[in-house]
Parts: structure tokens; C-alpha cells; sequence
């Protein structure tokens, strides 16, 4: 067998893993979980007959369930892989599936509404750490996943207080087994932080996109054609799944538009520097924000793309 691109478990960290959802992540977790033997028996279900059609074909698992309540029946740890907005539902269906004892968690890039939505549902004795990986590219579906995506990438937990501490650390381990970066903080300051890092970047992105097909001065094809490195950036976050990021705005709204407001008197201080010609203003911003991206890159969290390691 070839060398993994993290150390393979001798032992499990869950007997019985159940994924809800088989998209990019989902299938991710599969792929991973089944190469590193994080868990030893795993169970897929998605509520598109194509999708788990295509996960048996893939053998992304040791079961593809029909739902997502059948999916959970004695699982040790439930993953719901579905947009945040389906979080609810979800947790609704499985609720009577789950055992004692039993640890679910999700992979949505909101988690305050989440846990509102989610911690109702579950029976007294069912743990609940809710999980953000901070990964992703820009493909969606079983097919769009490969076990290194986690690899070197942010996971921030955000248990609601109480949570059993066992639940938490066995959650973590089951990340870090994936070569995730783990974080632990509430739900509250994680929306906050991911409001300005992650969800306020994606709102502009799709923005900026839309404002350069609209324009009636400059063609689509001019667009594509002359699409300078710093577009082309924007298009790639552009392309994110529109349902994922619909629900994700919809359900940070609070965090988001506070954010975007912060953005607009920044961006009304730069307008105003342009207009007067206030140069000083402008070469003091661009020196502070690049000092913020050699940061990033100290940190790691710059570096060919994680899909680079995907094994064919």
C-alpha cells in the first residue's frame, strides 16, 4: 500500500461512523475516514437517489442507506454534511435513530443558528459538537472529494456549554486523525470571525462577479478573455455551491451585516483617498494589508493546494 498522507490508526476512533450528505466534505470524510481507519464501519446516506447511486459505485463506504434515519441506527458518530438550513430537518429525522451515547456534529460554516436549530432535537444522552472545516475547493459532489482536503486545514469545534468533555476530545480526534488543525471557541465568536474571513469575502466575490457580467460597456467574452490573476480569484470563490452560501447568509445575517458595514465605511475611506488624490492614505492601507498576507502564508495556510495530494 502506498504511504498516506497522514498516520493510519491502529484502532478506531468510532465503531460506527454515519455521514448524512455525500457532497465535497462528506465524501471527503468518507474517503479519509476509510484510509486512515478512523472509523471502522461507515454509512453514508444522501436524500438524492443519484448521489447515493454514484457513492456505491465510488465504494465510499461500507453502506449507502436510503435516509438518514436509517443511516444513524446505532451509530457512534453521526456527521450531517448538508446546508445549513437542512441542519433541523435533519436532526429531526434522525433523532429517533440515535443511541446513548451517541456524538453528532456537522460541517456548516454558520453555528449559532445551527445549534438553535439542532440541540432541540436530540435525546437527552446524545452529544452535540457542532464542527467547521475550514476547507473546501470549488467542485461539489461524491465525485469532487479526496481524503487530504482537511490536511493542514482549520477545524473549529463550537460546543454549546455543557457539552461532554469525552464527546468533545473524541470529536477532535477524529479530526486531527484527518490532519486537521483543531480549534476550539463558542458558537457566537466563530460567526463573528468567519463573518469577516470567509462569508463577507464570498458576498463580495459574488458581487464583484456579477457586477462585470452586468456591465453593458465590457462583453462576457471580454470578461473571460482579460480576466487578470486577481478576477480570477474572485471567479473560483464565485463558483461556491449558491445553495450553501444562500443558507450561510441567511442564517449569519446579524455577524455578515455587521461586517459588510465595518467594509463599507473602509471602503468610503478609500474611495475618498482615490477621489482626492490622497496617495499617503492609500500606500499606508496596501503596506498594513500586506503585511496581514505574508502572515497568512507564515502560517502554512498558503501552500499548493491540498488537492495536489490527491491520489488517483
Amino acid at each position: 500500500m502506498a504511504e498516506s498522507f497522514a498516520p493510519r490508526r491502529s484502532e478506531p476512533v468510532f465503531a460506527r461512523l454515519a455521514i448524512i450528505g455525500i457532497g465535497l466534505i462528506g465524501s471527503s470524510i468518507a474517503r479519509a475516514a476509510k484510509e486512515l481507519n478512523l472509523a471502522g464501519t461507515i454509512v453514508l446516506a444522501d436524500r438524492d437517489e443519484a448521489v447515493r447511486k454514484r457513492a456505491r459505485e465510488l465504494g465510499l463506504g461500507d453502506a449507502v442507506a436510503e435516509t438518514a434515519a436509517e443511516a444513524a441506527v446505532d451509530a457512534d458518530h453521526i456527521i450531517l454534511c448538508v446546508p445549513v438550513g437542512a441542519c433541523g430537518p435533519v436532526a429531526a429525522e434522525i433523532a429517533p435513530s440515535l443511541k446513548q451515547g451517541a456524538i453528532v456534529s456537522d460541517v456548516g460554516s454558520v453555528k449559532g443558528s445551527v445549534v438553535d436549530a439542532v440541540l432541540p432535537h436530540l435525546p437527552e444522552g446524545v452529544a452535540f459538537v457542532p464542527a467547521h472545516p475550514v476547507a473546501g475547493t470549488e467542485n461539489s459532489g461524491p465525485d469532487a472529494g479526496f481524503p487530504s482536503l482537511f490536511l493542514n486545514r482549520w477545524c473549529i469545534l463550537t460546543p454549546p456549554e455543557g457539552t461532554d468533555a469525552t464527546a468533545i476530545a473524541r470529536t477532535r480526534q477524529f479530526w486531527e486523525g484527518m490532519g486537521a488543525l483543531v480549534e476550539v471557541m463558542s458558537a457566537q465568536h466563530h460567526d463573528l470571525v468567519l463573518a469577516v474571513t470567509s462569508h463577507l469575502p464570498h458576498l463580495i466575490a459574488y458581487n464583484i462577479v456579477g457586477t462585470a457580467e452586468d456591465l453593458e460597456a465590457v462583453t462576457q467574452s471580454e470578461v473571460i478573455k482579460f480576466s487578470a490573476g486577481g478576477f480570477r480569484d474572485f471567479t473560483r470563490i464565485a463558483a461556491s455551491d449558491p445553495t450553501m452560501w444562500r443558507d450561510v447568509f441567511l442564517h449569519n445575517k446579524e455577524a455578515v451585516l455587521e461586517m459588510l458595514g465595518r467594509f463599507n465605511e473602509d471602503l468610503a475611506l478609500l474611495t475618498r483617498a482615490i477621489r482626492y488624490g490622497d496617495g499617503e492614505t492609500l500606500h499606508k492601507h496596501f503596506t498594513r494589508t500586506r503585511a496581514i498576507r505574508r502572515g497568512i502564508v507564515a502560517l502554512g495556510q498558503e501552500k499548493p493546494e491540498t488537492e495536489k495530494l490527491r491520489k488517483d
